[in-house]
């Protein structure tokens, strides 16, 4: 007996569910479009004006941007090769100082003041050029990064009046957009684009 109440229950519980149901999708219509709204909003995301740039990828490809890291690099090898001749310099030069206070040839106490005060000097002044290197560098990179962004920007306003997107977001390593449909994924067609005027720009 009690099994049979049991489906019983059971049997009404359903029932209830369903008259449920198919009372508030009869009269209160918005309830089941509801679902037939969400079902189109999904549908019709894949349509969003909306596209991103991955910028490793955007750099790496970018003639532009090669052309301007390989400035910077020449810029590096350049100072760090006059720092080393320098530097180099300096240590013969401190070398042939040890050996000379070795062997007592120094005339006077003052010859040997005053070539100790000239190496303290230069040691210095390297130290002093190191830095003034590394502050242009740094400010070459600037400008340079500088005149990138501006050169990306500029071509993008242009770009963007025939494909109307209403945001185009920049993605680097995944830390903007972590997961994102490749439609959405316009970097090839940007650096094509970016290349081909940049090289219009160089004939």
């Amino acid at each position: 007996m009690k099994h049979t109440n049991t489906i019983v229950n059971i049997v009404l519980a359903i029932s209830i569910i369903v008259l449920y149901i198919l009372h508030f999708c009869s009269n209160d219509s918005s309830n089941c479009k509801s679902s037939k709204i969400s079902s189109r909003a999904i549908s019709s995301s894949k349509e969003m004006p909306i596209a991103y740039i991955n910028i490793d990828s955007l750099l790496q490809n970018y003639s532009y941007s090669k052309d301007l890291n390989e400035v910077l690099i020449r810029k590096r090898e350049n100072a760090q090769a006059t720092l080393t001749q320098k530097a180099r310099q300096l240590d013969a030069d401190m070398q042939e100082f040890q050996r000379k206070h070795e062997n007592n040839a120094f005339l006077s106490e003052q010859s040997f003041k005053s070539q100790q005060q000239a190496l303290v000097k230069k040691q210095q002044n390297l130290q002093q050029l190191e830095e003034n290197l590394t502050q242009e560098l740094v400010k070459e990179q600037q400008k340079m990064n500088e005149q990138l962004r501006d050169s990306i920007y500029k071509f993008l306003r242009s770009y963007n009046k025939d494909k109307k997107y209403q945001m185009i977001i920049s993605n680097t390593m995944n830390d903007n957009i972590m997961i994102a449909d490749p439609i959405y994924n316009i970097t090839n067609d940007v650096v094509d684009a970016l290349n081909s005027k940049y090289k219009k720009s160089e004939d």
